[in-house]
């Protein structure tokens, strides 16, 4: 928790409270309550949404496709408030957590800018906590996935954890200390757009060279498509199981015409799975991780991309042969890490909101259990004492501490709450 030094030496305290939020969740996860939380991951073509368990395991999921971008804001607040609400008909909710695929501020509280959606600048925790009243939690899709990694997957008792998630670009997140470390302003672990081959490929952020252009699903992708259009004879195998139709051509055709030998397809994940590891090599001279955890559709392809990425990290890796080595693993949790990532992270929240609702009712219960002993000690009726026991939040244990009545003669007073402090 944040101390005096904190606040008279190291800038504001709004800036200090947002400093202790990573601690309360390194602290607290463990003692987080054992409740149903959902989580949400929304990505560029699916929404998928689950009750998740204490235990990462997941209860129940269901997906819808992602509204379009050309869709307003409040068409995806309504897919996602739709999702829980039918989530919440067969299941005791009591947080949700939002993975999503873009920029989100140091609150959590608000996506900056989502290049897959319409949103931008957009109060996405306060516009659905109003509408489903249980608290919420937003991040970066990565954030969520890393978190998922660390709590129940491949990187399970890891202190310093890189997160690299390959999908159509390239998604990180970073952990130290059971602490998501998401910069000054929430929008770190954008490694995909370090530049890496100044003046190359051009990549839809704007910029060129961007690492993601060279290691990642769209890189794949285009890779296969140039092949094909110049009727190369490597591509041959390819171009005849999508019948000539050169848009065909996905990544999940590539990862399996490779397993099954195809020569080209495997070299397309020889090159990606180069240009892969020497980014990590990269991350690793400015982290100093002791992991990296590699998901994302494309790690599908398992050691076809892994092999080749350990091999040119190792040659790439600066000091290499007098420095330990991170190793580098394949996530365990696949798709849904995001989605179970943010149904943990959201019960945090609910700690804070089912320990600030138990205070209220045995401050109730307290003070009924006061009047019933005055009540027996003067002969005097409840009914004679109007409003002695009104409804929670009506009564005296809802008024300030000066107008509330106090208690002095109990004998048996109630054992309030555990104090707390990171409540």
């Amino acid at each position: 928790m944040s101390t005096y030094r904190d606040l008279t030496h190291r800038g504001s305290a709004r800036a200090t409270v947002l400093r202790t939020v990573g601690t309360r969740e390194r602290r607290s996860h463990l003692t987080a309550p054992r409740v149903p939380t959902v989580g949400i991951d929304i990505g560029g073509t699916k929404v998928m949404a689950g009750v998740v368990d204490a235990d990462g395991v997941i209860l129940e999921q269901i997906k819808t496709e992602t509204p379009d971008k050309s869709k307003s804001a409040k068409v995806v607040e309504d897919t996602i408030a739709e999702l829980v609400l039918d989530l919440s008909d067969r299941h005791d909710v009591h947080a949700v957590g939002i993975g999503a695929a873009g920029w989100v501020d140091a609150d959590r509280s608000t996506v900056l800018f989502a290049p897959h959606l319409a949103w931008r600048n957009e109060p996405l925790r306060d516009a659905l906590q109003s509408r489903l009243a249980v608290p919420v939690m937003v991040d970066n899709d990565a954030n969520t996935a890393a978190w998922a990694e660390w709590r129940f997957g491949a990187g399970r008792g890891e202190d310093h954890l890189v997160m690299i998630t390959l999908g159509t670009g390239i998604g990180g997140a970073i952990l130290e200390d059971g602490r998501v470390k998401r910069g000054k302003y929430g929008v770190a672990g954008e490694f995909g757009h370090m530049q890496v081959v100044p003046g190359g490929h051009r990549c839809p952020c704007g910029n060129r060279g961007c690492w993601e252009q060279y290691s990642s699903g769209n890189a794949l992708v285009r890779e296969a498509k140039e092949l094909a259009v110049a009727d190369s004879p490597v591509a041959y195998n390819l171009i005849e199981r999508v019948g000539g139709n050169v848009h065909e051509i996905t990544g999940p055709l590539i990862t399996q015409l490779a397993r099954e030998g195809d020569a080209m397809c495997v070299e397309l994940f020889q090159d990606i799975g180069q240009w892969l590891g020497v980014g990590l090599a990269n991350l690793a001279a400015a982290l100093d991780p002791s992991c990296f955890v590699v998901g994302g559709g494309v790690s599908a392809a398992d050691d076809l991309l892994i092999g080749p990425a350990r091999d040119a990290f190792k040659r790439h890796l600066t000091g290499r042969g007098y420095r330990p080595e991170a190793s580098i693993a394949r996530a365990q949790l696949g798709p849904e890490a995001g989605m179970v990532g943010a149904a943990d992270l959201a019960r945090l929240v609910a700690r804070r909101f089912r320990r600030a609702n138990r205070r209220r009712v045995e401050r109730y219960e307290r003070y009924a259990r006061y009047f019933q002993e005055l009540q027996t000690s003067t002969g005097l009726g409840l009914a004679e004492r109007p409003g002695a026991l009104a409804e929670p939040g009506t009564g005296p244990a809802d008024r300030p501490e000066s107008d509330a009545v106090r208690p002095a003669a109990s004998t048996d007073p109630a054992p309030g709450p555990a104090k707390d402090p990171q409540s």
